[in-house]
């Protein structure tokens, strides 16, 4: 009985842990990537393609870190920018916060 009940407990706590944490899907549906692509001057599958190796905050949570804030764009940036030379830090920090949920706050790390 004691075995259930330790096995119930730990079954749930993993449950509760992975739903308040809930995988960032790359190709995230909500994120409006026709928008975002043509406001960027490339195709979707190219923003996807460099999407692709960012690691966004998951939920569209603030992120907890300005290090995660440049990591990103130091993924983001170089690969939009060999499908459009003309994308630069400024006009694509204008296109993201036009389509992120709270705009240029929501970008704004936690610490």
């Amino acid at each position: 009985m004691n075995k259930r009940f330790l096995s119930f407990v730990f079954g749930s706590l993993i449950i509760s842990t992975a739903a308040a944490n809930p995988p960032v899907m790359k190709n995230d549906p909500k994120r409006p990537v026709d928008e975002i692509s043509r406001d960027l001057g490339i195709t979707p599958d190219q923003f996807i393609e460099c999407f692709n190796n960012v690691n966004p905050t998951p939920g569209g949570a603030r992120p907890e870190s300005s290090e995660r804030v440049h990591m990103n764009k130091s993924v983001l940036l170089p690969c939009l920018q060999k499908a459009n030379p003309a994308i630069t830090n400024d006009s694509l920090d204008t296109v993201m916060d036009r389509y992120r949920p709270g705009g240029r706050e929501a970008q704004e790390p936690r610490n």
